[in-house]
């Protein structure tokens, strides 16, 4: 869980059915980036606004059309336990490779520290997938205290947390909390990148290997392609890692110790987030705080102010499909769509 991921929207048609060979070409167009991967049925990806079979429908469409060196992560968040594991597993199917769960929030006023430890818990046990903690106090009344998180983290299926606080301090004290948390192994590339699960599943006999019964009984020598090789890979050790999700904060993260970003903004702007990112992995901190400067501003108003609509918006003019959201939310305004594109002007990709 390392560099930027692009929290995806979900695209749909005027009457609001969902747009899957939209959804396919986009994932398609981010898995030709530099992202370290996407999110899919995150906050941008409308996740409150599909029932259980359409969110289903998108992880597996998503799973589909994205390159398998991409880290996929599935939003899975429901007000059960029940339920949020039922959609870990229809994940899992898919082959993803972790799960974002959020705190449940419509007895916001009834969650306990006890009860909020208690779902995170059963959710880990029962998930066959790792889980990503979401603190999203944006949408979810309930702010993650940096304590539970720490005390979470030592859990074995609980490998990092996306926090969208904004607030710098927090990422830091994450950080520093969860320091002493227990280490796993992982599988990662010969240049330490990540392995995906679509990535070490059996991969289909190659096309050309079959040889007709017909042909072997007349003595016909047909080459046959060979097996594809298996990626090569090596293991490397780590902890519990912190990512950020918000635009404005992703070099100050950084510094702080988070191991990268999931960030709404990548899904219109997955180029611009990602420089900030190589920059500071270069070490070149001049050249990371103009891109961090180039994008805070847009991010702002664009993914602060206008919401989902305007995100949406942002991605029609940059090359992605975006569309109109689901009702209640109201399309951006002549004016606002003029605003967007000015501010989106020099943060073509």
């Amino acid at each position: 869980m390392e560099g930027i991921f692009a929290a995806v929207t979900t695209p749909f048609y005027p009457d609001e059915r969902i747009y899957f060979r939209k959804l396919e070409a986009n994932m398609a167009h981010y898995s030709r980036s530099l992202l370290a991967g996407m999110v899919v049925l995150g906050s941008t990806g409308e996740a409150v606004m599909l029932d259980d079979a359409e969110s289903a429908d998108v992880l597996k469409v998503s799973a589909e059309a994205t390159a398998a060196e991409k880290v996929l992560i599935a939003g899975v968040g429901r007000e059960s336990v029940k339920g949020t594991v039922a959609l870990a597993e229809v994940a899992a199917r898919c082959r993803y490779d972790a799960v974002l769960v959020r705190p449940p929030s419509y007895y916001a006023g009834q969650l306990s520290t006890a009860a909020v430890l208690n779902y995170f818990r059963t959710v880990a046990d029962r998930s066959p997938l790792p889980v990503l903690l979401y603190n999203i106090p944006k949408f979810v009344p309930y702010q993650i205290p940096v304590e539970l998180v720490a005390e979470l983290a030592q859990h074995a299926n609980i490998i990092g947390i996306k926090d969208s606080s904004g607030i710098v301090e927090r990422i830091r004290e994450q950080v520093n909390g969860t320091r002493d948390t227990p280490r796993r192994t992982v599988t990662v590339t010969p240049v330490f990148e990540a392995v995906t699960g679509r990535m070490m599943a059996a991969r289909p006999e190659p096309a050309g290997s079959f040889v007709p019964a017909q042909e072997l009984a007349g003595g016909v020598a047909v080459a046959a392609a060979p097996p594809a090789a298996p990626p090569k890979t090596r293991t490397r050790e780590i902890g519990f890692q912190v990512l950020t999700g918000s635009s404005a904060a992703v070099l100050e993260s950084l510094k702080q110790g988070a191991s990268g970003a999931i960030l709404a903004f990548a899904a219109c702007a997955p180029q611009a987030c990602q420089e900030v990112y190589l920059a500071w992995k270069d070490h070149d901190l001049k050249l990371a705080e103009e891109k961090q400067a180039r994008i805070a501003g847009p991010n702002q108003r664009i993914v602060g102010a206008l919401g989902i609509a305007g995100l949406k918006y942002a991605c029609d003019f940059n090359g992605y499909y975006g569309g109109r959201a689901r009702a209640p939310l109201l399309p951006p305004s002549a004016e606002e769509k003029a605003e967007i594109e000015q501010l989106m002007a020099e943060i073509r990709n």
